[in-house]
């Protein structure tokens, strides 16, 4: 079972949240603690996997990424989570959720410069993360505006070739896997 954050840890979390900038001796002044309470406080969330400290992009002032939210339906049979990891493990997805409503999951996907990419998720990806037919029905909703949308790049998008190329902004299979 997950366990709540205490007062501290969810203010040093606000805070981070805020500006991810800050050196532990900022924070410690903010929270009126010690450095190396921070730094044991920080380096505890960050090891229980509860808090990551990232550079993330604003998705309204880069027109060469794209956005898209996947609702998917499955026939998982009580291996829903399973799925869930699976395809959170694909390229360009930036994150799974099992949802309430219309769809058993809900999935954010995140391409670069060109919208075959998505179809190639759709078309191609998906439907090989899990068996025939545990995969019913899915439909892609590309995002036209956001307001602030601030997202993490996946594996994928503007990944260096395996030869050190710069990327295009499209990934390609052998990007991709290796």
């Amino acid at each position: 079972m997950r366990e709540f954050l205490d007062p501290t840890d969810r203010r040093l979390a606000k805070l981070l949240s805020s500006d991810g900038q800050d050196s532990v001796n900022q924070l410690a002044e903010k929270l009126q603690l010690s450095p190396p309470t921070v730094r044991t406080r920080l380096r505890s969330l960050i090891d229980k996997n509860i808090l990551k400290i990232a550079g993330l992009l604003n998705l309204s002032e880069r027109p060469e990424l794209i956005a898209a939210i996947v609702g998917i339906n499955a026939n998982a049979q009580g291996h829903l989570d399973e799925l869930m990891k699976d395809i959170a493990n694909l390229p360009f997805v930036t994150s799974v959720s099992i949802v309430t409503g219309r769809f058993d999951l809900i999935v954010e996907v995140l391409v670069a410069g060109d919208v075959q990419d998505l179809y190639r998720f759709t078309s191609e990806l998906l439907p090989r993360v899990a068996a025939p037919g545990v995969i019913s029905r899915s439909e892609a909703f590309v995002v036209m505006k956001s307001q602030s949308k601030w997202v993490n790049l996946p594996r994928g998008c503007w990944e260096h070739g395996v030869d050190g190329a710069a990327d295009t902004g499209v990934a390609t299979p052998k990007a991709i896997n290796g």
